[in-house]
């Protein structure tokens, strides 16, 4: 399972965390002006795709999955009936764990290789044979959770009592909340092998799509990263000329996009209707293991603080920029006397260790693997996925870290926030690879927790008033867009895939839903100008995850909440912190929080986050 995080700066989420930058010229900073800028050894998993290793496994992934199809097919029941032996069936599970840690290390590898250069002809197609011929052989691994659910509750009950089998008690609780929605062998087989020329490769035509458009600016032929650095630029006519360029581009391709869109949503609306899922989030909320009633009421209280968090924020910011409303252009505008100074990475990467070691020198340690042993890939590169992410690759191997690296201020907090994803899929990975994923609610905990550890301790360095007031502006704006803008998206897929089931969609359509939901989230500061009517077409969550986007409110608020517990705890809360990060996917969120005094369940859970933004948005107001 891969971790996915979002932008702090615009609040575009994606598979790729599609961060903004503002280099002075509108492109890309020179590495050189940031210092050696490290790029990751992907030889822990494999030494080159045409390396013999690759292909040993991918053919022994084909022979023992067929294999453990033919001998485990049809013997589960058995195992756990009066006579059976129990232990076969967790010999059976081993099997099946490390036949899926086989098959992840091999897409691991061709994902981390292909994200690192999307344009490449040679790795799109490794890329893609190296997926469907893990789906060709997976393929012999779907009968074992849909024949496991099958098993009777009593049965499964009693086999717990032994040891091996009470182990994997968790995963098996888990898988078996999907029983209600699988379907019969043959039919999810179906679906599974058309994966690969049904979903996977709608996904990929919008990833490929994304990584080769390119924006005519003032500044001349850019990158969709490039741009996008642009809309924080101090020059009001560089951001307005960066978003016209943005939206011609996309209009350009709204065809296209619109055609991916439609696409996607009918599939998984019969994807849906097959499972007997009836609300369009319904899927997403068992993937979270969320429980539909939690994610309302989390809506609910940020729909409702709309007016006194982003409404209240853009007003403001609008008087400190002299305008009478923000134009879309203007909403990430630098405030004025902001410190444009780019941060090397070696003051970057001391940053961000320090104020981990500060929390607890075993969190540091760990981050610091990351730094001298390559696991992170941070330059800028024609081609290279955009954004930033933390993928957990396999238990036995270690995560891996993409960004793209520019020296600003915020590109320093998205190194925090991976690496708090990556410290905690070190935490989680002896829990082996069917119960190491964390649910994705609660995936973001960590990133958002080493973001605030990183924001907190340069905010004790700020030596002005005025200092303190940008710095405290920029987290607010990060935390606007983590919370606000990100149920706002929430709110925009709902709104699109319950009209795509009365019929397709037009752009125009398309355009309008984006525009109300939009409109009703920023406030009436900000003006949204000809052209933003199709910037839902880059945002990558739509399409690779649908409904992703309320795991970063719910990761933002939570952890609010969690730093204030640590503010006022006297000691035990690192120990906590990390019990609970070990805990991989073994828990529900309600087992996790409770040695915190947390109860996400609780409506004023979701206030006390949210009290969080507006109090630090009175902080501001007082300074003006």
């Amino acid at each position: 399972m891969t971790a996915f995080s979002t932008d702090a700066a615009t609040g575009f989420p994606g598979v790729f965390h599609n961060a903004v930058h503002s280099p002075d010229d509108g492109g890309a900073v020179a590495a050189s002006d940031l210092g050696a800028l490290p790029e990751w050894d992907l030889s822990d998993l494999y030494d080159g795709p045409q390396s013999d290793a690759v292909k040993r496994d991918l053919t022994r992934a084909k022979a023992d999955g067929e294999a453990f199809e033919k001998t485990r097919k049809g013997r589960l029941a058995g195992y756990l009936a009066p006579g059976g032996d129990v232990g076969q069936l967790v010999a059976a599970i081993r099997e099946y764990e490390e036949l899926q840690e086989l098959l992840g290390r091999l897409m691991s590898y061709a994902s981390l290789l292909y994200s690192g250069q999307t344009t490449d002809p040679a790795r799109a197609k490794f890329y893609g044979d190296v997926q469907e011929k893990v789906t060709a052989a997976s393929v012999h691994l779907l009968f074992f959770e849909l024949e496991l659910n099958r098993v009777e509750d009593a049965a499964i009950e009693a086999g717990f009592k032994d040891e091996g089998l009470a182990h994997y008690r968790p995963w098996i609780e888990d898988i078996r909340k999907e029983k209600p929605y699988q379907l019969e062998d043959d039919i999810e087989r179906l679906f599974h092998e058309k994966s690969v020329t049904g979903a996977g490769a709608w996904n990929r035509l919008f990833d490929e799509t994304m990584a080769g458009l390119s924006f005519q600016t003032a500044s001349g032929e850019l990158g969709l990263e490039a741009t996008l650095n642009l809309l924080q630029d101090p020059d009001e006519e560089k951001r307005k000329d960066a978003a016209e360029a943005l939206a011609q581009t996309f209009s350009e391709n709204l065809r296209t996009f619109t055609l991916i869109t439609n696409t996607l949503s009918k599939d998984k609306e019969i994807s849906d209707r097959w499972r007997g899922f009836g609300d369009v989030a319904d899927s997403r909320h068992l993937a979270n293991r969320v429980e539909p009633e939690v994610v309302a009421a989390l809506v609910d209280a940020v729909t409702g603080a709309y007016p006194k968090l982003s409404h209240r924020y853009y007003a403001m910011k609008a008087r400190w920029l002299g305008m009478d409303k923000l134009a879309h252009w203007d909403r990430n505008a630098p405030l004025p006397n902001t410190d444009r100074r780019k941060v090397s990475w070696d003051e970057a990467s001391k940053t961000v260790l320090d104020a981990y070691g500060g929390f607890s020198p075993k969190m540091a340690e760990i981050a610091d693997t990351f730094f001298k042993r390559n696991w992170i890939d941070a330059p800028v590169r024609p081609g290279k996925a955009p954004g930033a992410f933390s993928h957990p690759t396999v238990p036995s191997a270690h995560p891996y870290v993409l960004l793209n690296y520019q020296g600003r201020t915020r590109d320093v907090m998205t190194l925090a926030h991976e690496l708090g994803h990556g410290v905690h899929q070190v935490l989680a990975a002896p829990q082996g690879a069917l119960m190491a994923p964390t649910p994705l609610t609660l995936a973001e905990t960590a990133s958002v927790f080493g973001e605030m550890l990183t924001f907190q301790a340069m905010l004790k360095t700020a030596g002005t008033p005025e200092l303190r007031k940008i710095m405290l502006a920029q987290k607010v704006e990060d935390m606007i867009n983590t919370v606000v803008r990100q149920i706002a998206f929430y709110v925009f897929e709902r709104r699109l895939h319950e009209a795509r089931r009365e019929g397709e969609l037009t752009s125009e359509e398309i355009g309008r839903i984006w525009l109300e939901v939009q409109g009703e989230s920023l406030g009436p500061a900000v003006e949204l100008k000809e052209g933003y009517e199709t910037y839902w077409t880059y945002i990558p969550h739509f399409i690779h995850v649908p409904f992703y986007v309320y795991a970063y409110a719910f990761g933002d608020c939570l952890v609010n909440s969690l730093y204030a517990v640590y503010e006022e705890a006297e000691t035990g809360f690192q120990e906590k912190y990390f019990d609970m990060l070990k805990a991989g996917g073994t828990k529900h969120h309600s087992e996790l929080l409770a040695p915190f005094g947390l109860d996400a369940s609780d409506p004023a859970f979701w206030q006390k986050g949210l009290g969080v933004i507006s109090r630090m948005i009175d902080e501001l107001e007082g300074m003006e």
